[in-house]
């Protein structure tokens, strides 16, 4: 057998909560069965993997191998309960900013999804320890990590590696790491992550594979600002243009950084490179939207001081050693909330969701409500962190109307670009027509399209701009998710309006983002499960 499938079935029965011999009477055999299955050391038959999916609520094998796809009977009314959970993005911050600490670093209510699995990967390879109990993950650190032993596949899977580089800086003056994919959503630029962390003197070099990483000890002496065409710092100035970019490094205070875009990652980035370096660091025109504000949170309970979280502007006064045994507990996730607002909204349902970050919904819910969306929420109450702000939402069976507005996506505070795709399945049941401007990136817009396939009326008119005509009756299909997390999630959404059975195939794209949906789902009376091929 397969060991990777028996380190899989563990995996996700540990998840889950479950012993050995809870799953052995799940599906009617022996502990030491189990045992074997997951150390790899007995052969499984096709049957035997067919119950154990079945006990799992996940389909472990299918024709395609890699893939994972699901079969959605729609039109099904969906109610009761369903908490908020933590998210992708804070998770992968929170994993890369554990690299700044000599300590033990333990995090509870790490979501098991594959963006994370794919971060923890690359970790245990240069040498981090990683271990798992239910939802805590503990890290503890090795005293010296080994890039070379470096796990490129799993990096490459994710753009959230580029963040390493702000972390492991302050220990390794030289190391390199693979270029990761991630979402294909366009031209996501990383030059600003480079013009950010030139000011600390970190120099960055790109090949056709990989990030090359060096550090120059004197952060005056970083070239600044020159940036080649492939967004890479250029490699070929001239000793005459060495000496013009130090003089004009004279001119700028190397401790106040103005970021090229008022990006998350590059925001987290800087904050990481930020908080070993010894003095005060003034951060403009930062991202302060919900991952950014968590990893405030997690750096100010390691020793790093920062004013202004919340805000455009950080000042970070870093410390030159972080050693700390630290536990944290993960904030929840706006995006998964609003997944299940749009879900609601998409089949005329009427379901709770409880433990929202209100202060991340604010403005979508206030577009909603313009929109009709009937709902009430309950008095605010604080998360496991201290610092958000959670409240219950109880969502009603609501005849919506088209935003007489465009809805748009702003930076925090506005309406958060990774909720914008959930207006546009939304619209589909809304009366008139809305315009959907996803101007923050490139070509994103073009896969909304994609619903006309479930039967929506939708006109592109350019690739950041669609226009959604609604309502229209949804119908069923068969489909491949798009390479990218959101707009791979309202497909999911349509499917759970339409009328007969579809198929979503390959929801790699969704499983790196949201955790047990299926399960959530089938808990709502949803009418969903993994599609069985074997």
């Amino acid at each position: 057998m397969d060991n990777n499938i028996g380190k899989r079935i563990a995996d996700i029965r540990d998840a889950q909560g479950l012993t050995q011999s809870d799953l052995a009477k799940k599906i009617k055999t022996t502990q030491s069965a189990i045992a074997r299955i997951e150390s790899g050391t007995q052969n499984i038959t096709t049957e035997m993997l067919k119950k154990i999916s079945h006990a799992l609520g996940k389909n472990l094998v299918t024709l395609s191998p890699g893939t994972m796809n699901v079969v959605i009977e729609g039109k099904k009314k969906l109610s009761g309960t369903i908490e908020t959970n933590t998210s992708k993005n804070g998770a992968v911050g929170l994993l890369c900013a554990s690299l700044l600490n000599r300590g033990v670093t333990t995090l509870h209510r790490m979501p098991r999804i594959e963006e994370v699995h794919r971060i923890l990967e690359v970790l245990e390879s240069i040498g981090m320890g990683v271990s798992w109990s239910g939802s805590t993950v503990t890290l503890t650190p090795p005293k010296k990590y080994n890039l070379k032993k470096i796990d490129v596949e799993a990096a490459r899977k994710t753009r959230s590696i580029i963040m390493f580089i702000g972390s492991l800086i302050h220990t390794m003056p030289e190391f390199a790491l693979p270029q990761s994919g991630g979402c294909k959503l366009g031209s996501r630029t990383v030059r600003p992550h480079f013009f950010a962390l030139e000011h600390f003197g970190i120099d960055i070099r790109t090949t056709e594979t990989s990030f090359e990483v060096s550090r120059q000890e004197n952060r005056g002496d970083a070239r600044r600002g020159q940036a080649d065409l492939r967004g890479v710092l250029n490699s070929t100035t001239s000793k005459a243009d060495g000496t013009r970019n130090k003089a004009a490094g004279d001119f700028m205070d190397a401790n106040e950084i103005i970021l090229f875009e008022s990006g998350d990652t590059v925001t987290e980035n800087t904050l990481f490179a930020a908080a070993r370096h010894t003095g005060t660091t003034t951060i403009k025109y930062a991202s302060a939207n919900y991952m950014v504000q968590e990893i405030c949170v997690f750096l100010e309970r390691l020793g790093v001081k920062i004013e202004g979280f919340g805000t455009t502007t950080l000042t970070v006064t870093g410390a030159a050693d972080i050693n700390m045994n630290i536990e944290y507990t993960l904030a929840e996730d706006p995006t998964d909330s609003m997944f299940f607002i749009a879900a609601a909204i998409v089949t005329n349902s009427a379901i709770t969701i409880t433990r929202c970050p209100i202060e991340f919904l604010e403005l979508e819910l206030l577009v909603l409500e313009k929109m009709g969306l009937e709902y009430t929420k309950s008095k605010p109450y604080f998360g496991n962190n201290g610092q958000v702000k959670l409240v219950d939402l109880k969502l009603k069976p609501s005849k919506l109307r088209a935003s007489l507005e465009k809805v748009h996506s702003r930076p925090y505070p506005g309406l958060n670009a990774d909720n914008l795709p959930f207006f546009a399945v939304i619209a589909t049941q809304a009366e008139g027509q809305t315009l959907i401007h996803d101007w923050m990136y490139e070509k994103r817009a073009i896969y909304f399209t994609e619903l006309e396939k479930l039967g929506a009326d939708t006109v592109l008119a350019d690739p950041h701009r669609i226009y959604i005509t609604g309502p229209t009756p949804l119908r069923a299909a068969e489909l491949i998710c798009p390479p990218a997390l959101r707009p791979a999630t309202i497909l999911l959404i349509a499917m759970l309006g339409a009328s007969g059975k579809s198929v979503l195939r390959n929801i790699y794209s969704i499983n790196r983002g949201y955790e047990h949906l299926v399960a959530r789902l089938q808990s709502l009376g949803a009418n969903i499960n993994y599609l069985e091929e074997l």
